[in-house]
């Protein structure tokens, strides 16, 4: 099951960045140099902001409620609701999901809901475990998860979406998205460690250099 969410990750990132880079052959070449080099400068950003220090920060935080956990806790509700609100609101892809949830990948399409949905799997399938440990706290928990991503794709149709469009910038940021996705993809797989969220900035970069 996990080599099958892996390749489906791989798939659904590749595919959402042949989307967007297709075409002619220069358009191709122009949109893969400014793929790779807001990859490079959004790499760069996202250090300088520590943005996967504080994710692995929040990571510890969540890990050492879990490890401390006891079935008789009085604060076992709570601390199961924190722990894995933190987890699942704090992953990189969860983020990155909600904002290509937002955007379609040619005019007139529909949110790109694939990545979220792969997302979802993951969490649900960690949220086994969590119910185990935390009960009813692990439950509500995903509460605030539908909250916290739904906003940001609703955002990102409302505000952003009609500004990208509007600029012909929305195959850039796709393309950039489709393969921080793929970097999921490398790390399920074993192949090496991504720090993910440090790439983030990409997103924003992409479009500026359009």
């Amino acid at each position: 099951f996990k080599l099958m969410l892996g390749a489906l990750t791989l798939i659904f990132g590749l595919r959402l960045t042949w989307f967007s880079i297709g075409g002619s052959v220069g358009n191709t070449v122009k949109q893969l140099a400014i793929v790779f080099l807001a990859l490079v400068l959004g790499n760069l950003l996202g250090k300088l902001l520590r943005l996967q220090k504080g994710s692995n920060r929040l990571g510890q935080y969540a890990r050492r409620l879990i490890e401390t956990n006891r079935p008789n806790d009085p604060h076992r509700f709570s601390n199961g609701l924190n722990a894995c609100a933190i987890l699942f609101c704090a992953a990189p892809l969860g983020i990155l999901g909600a904002v290509q949830d937002g955007l379609p990948t040619v005019a007139g399409a529909t949110g790109y809901y694939q990545v979220l949905a792969v997302k979802s799997v993951m969490d649900g399938l960690a949220m086994l475990g969590f119910v185990t440990l935390f009960g009813g706290g692990a439950i509500v928990a995903a509460l605030p998860v539908f909250v916290f991503q739904g906003t940001i794709t609703l955002a990102v149709q409302v505000y952003l979406e009609p500004f990208l469009r509007l600029h012909g910038l929305l195959d850039s940021i796709n393309a950039v998205g489709g393969l921080v996705v793929c970097t999921v993809g490398v790390v399920i797989f074993e192949i090496r460690r991504v720090d993910l969220a440090d790439y983030l900035p990409a997103l924003a970069i992409a479009p500026l250099i359009t």
